[in-house]
């Protein structure tokens, strides 16, 4: 199983939280909300390419919506690999961080 980045995991948390409303200025938005960063459009969806050459989300073109421009909607969902990958990333910091919560918040302290 490949490392996943840290945006590719903020993208994959995105997707799963919002299940069936997951498309790009959705999962742009929460996790915009959720983190207070700040990202592009294009960053998100060239990181969607990416987890979808993967097999890590998978993705259907939604219905046009009456009276709203522009190409319909693409939905994403959160393939079983991806689900392990993201589940394998998240196992490992939580080990790593395993007891250096308060060393980490001293050192960062000064």
């Amino acid at each position: 199983m490949r490392y996943l980045g840290e945006f590719e995991q903020l993208i994959l948390f995105a997707v799963l939280a919002l299940g069936d409303d997951a498309y790009g200025v959705a999962i742009r938005e929460n996790i915009e909300e959720r983190t207070g960063r700040a990202v592009s459009s294009g960053a998100i969806y060239t990181a969607l390419g990416r987890l979808q050459d993967r097999k890590f989300v998978s993705s259907i073109v939604g219905e046009g919506v009456p009276g709203r421009a522009g190409r319909p909607r693409k939905h994403y969902t959160l393939e079983a690999e991806g689900a392990r990958a993201l589940q394998a990333s998240y196992t490992t910091i939580q080990l790593m961080a395993s007891g250096l919560i308060a060393k980490l918040a001293e050192v960062a302290e000064g």
